[in-house]
């Protein structure tokens, strides 16, 4: 689908729109979210799933450090508790949570949603899941995209996004081809839930 195509089908969309990438890591989520609000303009805002990674403290105590990416390593319930201020936002800006690759933590009120942002960008890796809390992500939003390019490109990508962040090529393998891998057989299933599975974007 060509890139235009899919800012025109927002535009064209009643209310405020709130629209959902979602995908399994390295398929570009960020990439096309970010080309979207750049697109959209002043009025668009982008608020990362990220943002609710538990910080490496928490996730050590839980002893999930290990599985960070995992359904489990996430405030889905206070990812789900922001959705739902956006969307009944009334006069008051909301100061959703942004995630620093960097430094790979959460970063608290990094992000404003301002009552003028007439279109709301959210991506991430579990938006489609079927389980409590994570099931209710769906129903907050306007609709929901499922990008799903080829799988041999994703986990390059994938590698490639490790390395630029410090990994060695073993390392970036290993994270691509264990943990991230078997994430993303948990999101690839609940691509059919989606209002829109782009395998491309033009």
């Amino acid at each position: 689908m060509r890139f235009d195509d899919l800012v025109a089908r927002v535009r064209g969309l009643p209310g405020r729109p709130m629209i959902g990438i979602c995908g399994a890591p390295g398929a570009g989520k960020s990439t096309l979210a970010e080309r979207l609000v750049t697109a959209l303009g002043a009025e668009a805002v982008l608020i990362g799933m990220d943002g609710y990674h538990l910080a490496q403290v928490e996730l050590a105590r839980l002893d999930r450090a290990a599985r960070k990416g995992a359904p489990d390593t996430f405030d889905a319930a206070g990812y789900v508790h922001l959705l739902r201020r956006v969307r009944d936002q009334d006069g008051e800006t909301v100061y959703a949570p942004e995630f620093r690759r960097e430094i790979e933590e959460p970063i608290a009120g990094a992000v404003p949603v301002r009552p003028e942002h007439r279109y709301v960008v959210t991506e991430g890796n579990y938006l489609l899941v079927d389980e409590d809390p994570w099931r209710e992500v769906r129903t907050l939003l306007t609709e929901t995209w499922f990008l799903a390019p080829d799988e041999t490109l994703r986990r390059d990508r994938l590698i490639a996004r490790h390395r630029a962040f410090g990994r060695s090529l073993d390392e970036a393998r290993e994270r691509t081809l264990g943990s991230d891998e078997r994430n993303a057989v948990l999101i690839n299933a609940t691509r059919r839930a989606a209002d829109l599975v782009l395998g491309s974007v033009g």
